[in-house]
């Protein structure tokens, strides 16, 4: 039996625009590549990129482990990781949070910046549009701060490597509660169905309780999942 592809989640650190005319600059990559049917961690890569314009990147962060212009000014430049990059990415599935519209867009610029074609997918997940179909809008926003925290997993640093193992258990714990819902639907989806549903943190034990919160804002309009080629138009930033 011809053997499944492997999953390889990426994500990128990116400057952000301030002004019109100004574009996004890479300044970390980082990737872990997944068996897809043990989910478990075959390889991992990080770097940090120099930009071209090193003016785009801020002199200091606002997050506490962000990163600044000193971090990325003797970091080697994109062209220099290319090869990696593209040996990592190509001929895979790539899943990530938001990746359709935001990474796959960057890592297309990048490439095109040196000269070279980009890496290739067999297949795309992004897990923004998966999980608002598939879970809804249980963490609110959907953001994968706001999954982490719904779940317990901790807080979103904003790097690389560290975000993209976080996508993995947020895929890992949504799943759990699909199966287990799909399992015993007229019992478990029916309280999901009739309110929203948020986990909570019980400040007198510090244990994870789940009680029904009904949001008095209504919920965002959802995100559909499309089955869609990665490279879309588009400029929106990470979530």
């Amino acid at each position: 039996m011809e053997a499944s592809a492997e999953i390889v989640f990426f994500d990128l650190e990116t400057t952000v625009p301030r002004r019109a005319g100004q574009r996004f600059w890479v300044l970390e990559f980082g990737a872990i590549v997944v068996c897809p049917r043990k989910l478990v961690e075959l390889e991992s890569y990080s770097t940090l990129i120099r930009p071209k314009d090193l003016s785009a990147v801020a002199l200091k962060s606002s997050r506490s482990d962000g990163i600044t212009r000193g971090a990325v000014e003797n970091a080697p430049e994109f062209a220099e990781v290319a090869d990696k990059i593209f040996s990592i990415l190509n001929s895979r599935v790539w899943a990530g949070h938001n990746i359709q519209r935001f990474d796959c867009a960057r890592i297309k610029e990048a490439f095109a910046d040196i000269g070279r074609p980009a890496p290739e997918p067999v297949g795309l997940i992004d897990s923004l549009g998966v999980l608002s179909e598939k879970f809804g809008r249980r963490a609110g926003n959907m953001k994968m701060a706001s999954l982490a925290s719904y779940f317990g997993l901790g807080q979103q640093k904003h790097r690389s490597l560290d975000d993209v193992r976080m996508n993995l258990e947020v895929l890992k714990h949504c799943a759990t509660v699909l199966f287990l819902e799909s399992s015993l639907p007229s019992v478990l989806n029916r309280k999901w169905n009739s309110s929203l549903t948020i986990t909570t943190r019980s400040r007198s034990s510090g244990k994870l309780s789940c009680r029904e919160e009904t949001s008095r804002k209504s919920p965002p309009t959802s995100i559909a999942y499309q089955r869609t080629v990665p490279y879309t138009r588009g400029s929106l930033g990470k979530v």
